[in-house]
């Protein structure tokens, strides 16, 4: 998944905000665990890059009035 871009994820209404979160704390705790457990070496840079993208889908909601 591409970095997201706080202009696009304006564009998106709320369902799909909820849902883009969604994915990507899913992703998220699917690459840690794999990362503790050392299968997942490769992608263990994307953690940082998913962390703040779930930062800015969060950041946006809250801008928009859209309850977690």
């Amino acid at each position: 998944m591409p970095q997201l871009k706080p202009k696009e994820l304006r564009k998106q209404d709320a369902e799909k905000l909820r849902q883009t979160l969604f994915d990507l704390r899913s992703e998220l705790s699917k690459l840690a665990g794999g990362a503790q457990r050392g299968v997942v070496k490769k992608d263990v840079g994307n953690i940082g890059r998913i962390k703040k993208d779930i930062a800015r889908v969060i950041t946006v909601m809250q801008e928009k009035g859209v309850v977690e």
